[in-house]
């Protein structure tokens, strides 16, 4: 018969015997798996993960009740499945030790430019006069702001042009029927690296049907790494933002050069898109 009495003492016996290296493990591994569940939240490796929980409790629920051939079937595919899943989700964990490691690095991350201040506001200018010349035309855009993470495996797809930041030139780049205008440019620090870039698209399926190409591609980068990409629609003229897997629709011309001020002289350490990060 249940005793709660012993029950209870025995609980309390397990919380007295803990000690102070066992509640730091405990946090650990409740931190570790918390960042897990958020990373995956909301993405198709999240909707696996909930096929793997579904796949070990069926298992085990096959060997409770002595169903051989089930269980052998079931415990042969989770040893499958575990070569599968790494194959099949290579760009989300690639991700997530991106991610991992510029959190980790995110002390030493302060301010490695060497631009001087004046200079950085000025090519910050440059950036953005181009975007709004080339949304009053309605040409479509798709700059791409390297960060933290390098982007030299995007820019090997496409002609390097290490040319200085201007709006003529970014404004030339984007004019239809020229050589480089398909495609994205690449801005590394003070330099336009590279043009007609190839970019990753998004497998996303909450962004709005009545976004192309560039806007999808614009978001699939900026999943892979935390570049900030800058759009222009060529249907509407509007100018968007993605960041971190989100795109940001209709911004303003002075709200863009405050979000790339604040964003890209000093790298800001993990905030919110939105609050005090890159809108602050």
């Amino acid at each position: 018969m249940f005793d709660i009495n012993s029950f209870f003492d025995n609980f309390l016996n397990t919380i007295l015997a803990i000690k102070l290296n066992d509640f730091i493990d405990i946090l650990i591994v409740a931190y570790i798996f918390y960042k897990i569940f958020m990373f995956m939240k909301d993405t198709r490796a999240g909707q696996v993960l909930k096929g793997i929980v579904l796949l070990l409790v069926v298992t085990q629920l096959s060997e409770i009740f002595k169903l051989h051939t089930l269980n052998w079937i079931l415990l042969n595919s989770l040893n499958i499945g575990v070569v599968a899943t790494i194959i099949i989700f290579q760009p989300e964990l690639r991700a997530g030790l991106e991610h991992i490691g510029r959190t980790k690095l995110s002390f030493f991350y302060k301010n490695h430019s060497n631009i001087k201040e004046e200079d950085f506001n000025r090519y910050i200018d440059e950036i953005v006069e181009s975007l709004y010349s080339l949304s009053r035309q309605k040409i479509g855009a798709l700059i791409i702001m390297e960060r933290q993470t390098k982007l030299g495996d995007i820019i090997s797809t496409g002609t390097t042009l290490d040319a200085q930041i201007s709006r003529q030139l970014l404004i030339n780049i984007f004019i239809p029927n020229t050589p480089l205008h398909d495609g994205a440019v690449i801005i590394r620090e003070n330099k336009i690296k590279a043009a007609a870039c190839f970019l990753p698209l998004t497998q996303s399926k909450d962004l709005s049907k009545d976004l192309g190409t560039r806007h999808r591609s614009a978001v699939g980068v900026s999943e892979v790494s935390d570049c900030i990409s800058l759009i222009v629609s060529e249907e509407t003229g509007a100018v968007s933002i993605a960041k971190a897997g989100k795109i940001y629709r209709n911004i303003t011309k002075d709200r863009m050069s405050s979000i790339l001020k604040n964003n890209l002289r000093i790298i800001p350490q993990e905030k919110s898109f939105l609050k005090g990060g890159l809108f602050r």
